[in-house]
C-alpha cells in the first residue's frame, strides 16, 4: 500500500452526497399532498391514498435494499449506483407522463421510484465505511446527509423558491406531473455523476495514522474499541437477539419521523388555521416547517453520527430515541403557533436524521464492517415497515375526520409515535454487543 496511489477518500463523500440529494426526493412528498387531496381538484386522492404512495415507496425502498446488498458484491458499487439512478429517474419520468391516477402514481413513484432509491442507497454507506473505518459514525452521517438536505431542495423548488407546482405545465400535464417529469431527468443525471467515485478502496487499505484494532472483545458503546472486527453473515446475524432489538428500535424511532414527514403540511394547516391564521399563510408556514425539518434531518445525520464516535453508538441511540419521544408528546401543542411548529419540526427532523447515521454504524459495530452493505439491508426493512405504519396511522385519523380540520385529530397519532420512541430508548439500554 505504501507505494500505491490511492484516490482521495473525500471524493467518496462528495459523490455520496450528490447521490443522496436525489434519493431524498421521497421526503418531499408532503409538498404534493395538498394538491393531490384537494377536493374538486385534478386528483381527488384521499389522505390515505396519498399516504399509500409514500408508504409503498418507503417499503419498496427498504425491501430492495436487501437485494442491493447482495448485488453490490457481484456487480460492484458503481454499477449498482448507476442502476439505482436509472430506475429512479425513469420512475419519476413515467410518473410525470402517466401519473394522473392513484394506481399510476403508486406504481411509478411508489414502486419503481422506491426501487431506484433502494438500489442506490446502500452504495455510499458500504463504500464509505470501507474508506473511513476510523470514522464510521461521521462518514455514514455525511454519506446520507444529502438525503435529508435533498428534501429541502425539492420541497422549496416545487414551492416557495420557484413555485414549480404552479408554473410548470409540460405537455398539459399540470403542476404535479410536470414536477415529477423535471425531477426524474435531474435525478438520472445527478446520480450517474455521483456514481463515478463509488469504488471500493484497494485491498489492505488503511487511513494514514490509523491502526486497525487487533481484538474484538470490546463492550458495546466503548468508543475506540474493536467494534466491527467480528464478521457475521446474514444467517448468523438473524440468529442473534441483538438483531431483533436493533430492528425494533429502528422501527419505533422511524415511525415518528415518517409520520411527521407525511402529515406536517396537513397538520400545520389544521393547527394554524384553528388558531386564526388564514389558510394560505398556514400553508406557507407549514411548507417552511417541512423545509427546516429536511435541513435538520441532514444535520442530524452528521451530528449524531459524529457524536456517536465520541460517546458510543448505544448511548447516542438511547438519547436520540428519548428526545424524539418527548418532543412527539409535545408536538400537538407546538403546532398552534408558526414559530413553535417550525421548532418542533426542526427537533423531530434532527433526531429522525440520526437514525440513518447510527443504525448503519451500529450494524457495522455489532455484525462487522465487511458485510455491512448486506446486513444493513435486513435491519433497514424496519424502516420500510415504519413507512407504512407511521403515515397510515396519520392518514387513518385524518380520513376519520371526514374532511374536517379540527386539529385534535392529530393528538392520538403523535401520542402513539411518542410512546414508540420511548420504547425504542428502553430497548437500547438492554442491548449488548453480540458474541460469536
Amino acid at each position: 500500500m505504501a507505494d500505491q496511489k490511492v484516490m482521495n477518500r473525500w471524493y467518496v463523500v462528495v459523490g455520496a452526497i450528490l447521490i443522496q440529494l436525489c434519493l431524498g426526493a421521497i421526503y418531499a412528498w408532503s409538498v404534493f399532498t395538498p394538491k393531490l387531496t384537494a377536493q374538486g381538484g385534478m386528483y381527488n386522492f384521499s389522505a390515505s391514498q396519498a399516504a399509500w404512495v409514500f408508504s409503498v415507496g418507503l417499503l419498496v425502498f427498504a425491501v430492495v435494499m436487501i437485494i442491493s446488498g447482495r448485488m453490490i458484491g457481484k456487480i460492484g458499487p458503481r454499477k449498482l449506483a448507476i442502476l439505482g439512478g436509472v430506475v429512479l429517474g425513469v420512475g419519476y419520468v413515467l410518473g410525470g407522463f402517466f401519473g394522473s391516477s392513484f394506481i399510476a402514481q403508486l406504481i411509478f413513484i411508489g414502486i419503481i421510484g422506491g426501487a431506484g432509491i433502494g438500489f442506490a442507497y446502500v452504495v455510499p454507506i458500504a463504500v464509505g465505511v470501507k474508506w473511513f473505518p476510523d470514522k464510521k459514525g461521521m462518514v455514514t452521517g455525511l454519506a446520507v446527509a444529502g438525503f435529508g438536505f435533498g428534501a429541502t431542495i425539492w420541497v422549496k423548488s416545487a414551492g416557495s423558491w420557484f413555485d414549480l407546482l404552479n408554473i410548470l405545465n409540460f405537455f398539459g400535464l399540470g403542476g404535479v406531473q410536470s414536477v415529477f417529469l423535471l425531477y426524474g431527468v435531474i435525478f438520472l443525471v445527478a446520480v450517474l455523476l455521483g456514481s463515478i467515485v463509488m469504488i471500493d478502496p484497494p485491498a489492505g487499505y488503511a487511513p494514514a495514522g490509523w491502526t486497525p484494532p487487533e481484538q474484538a472483545t470490546a463492550k458495546t458503546g466503548n468508543p475506540g474499541s474493536a467494534l466491527g472486527m467480528v464478521e457475521f453473515i446474514p444467517g448468523e446475524m438473524l440468529k442473534t437477539p441483538q438483531f431483533y432489538m436493533t430492528w425494533l428500535t429502528f422501527l419505533f424511532s422511524a415511525i415518528a419521523g415518517l409520520m411527521v414527514i407525511y402529515c406536517i403540511k396537513l397538520f400545520g394547516i389544521d393547527a394554524l388555521k384553528a388558531n386564526g391564521m388564514a389558510v394560505a399563510a398556514a400553508s406557507a408556514v407549514a411548507g417552511t416547517a417541512m423545509a427546516w425539518y429536511a435541513i435538520f434531518n441532514g444535520l442530524g445525520r452528521i451530528v449524531w453520527g459524529t457524536v456517536s464516535d465520541k460517546i458510543g453508538r448505544k448511548m447516542a441511540i438511547f438519547l436520540m430515541c428519548l428526545f424524539q419521544g418527548v418532543i412527539m408528546l409535545l408536538f400537538y401543542k407546538m403546532g398552534g403557533a408558526g414559530i413553535t411548529l417550525i421548532i418542533g419540526a426542526c427537533i423531530i427532523g434532527f433526531n429522525f436524521g440520526g437514525n440513518f447515521a447510527l443504525f448503519p454504524a451500529v450494524t457495522a459495530d455489532y455484525f462487522g464492517n465487511k458485510n455491512v452493505g448486506l446486513n444493513y439491508g435486513y435491519v433497514f426493512v424496519s424502516y420500510g415497515i415504519a413507512g407504512v405504519i407511521g403515515p397510515q396511522i396519520a392518514g387513518f385519523f385524518k380520513d376519520a375526520a371526514k374532511g374536517g380540520s379540527d386539529p385534535s385529530i392529530w393528538i392520538t397519532p403523535f401520542l402513539i409515535a411518542g410512546v414508540a420512541c420511548l420504547l425504542g430508548a428502553a430497548l437500547t439500554l438492554i442491548s449488548k454487543q453480540p458474541k460469536k
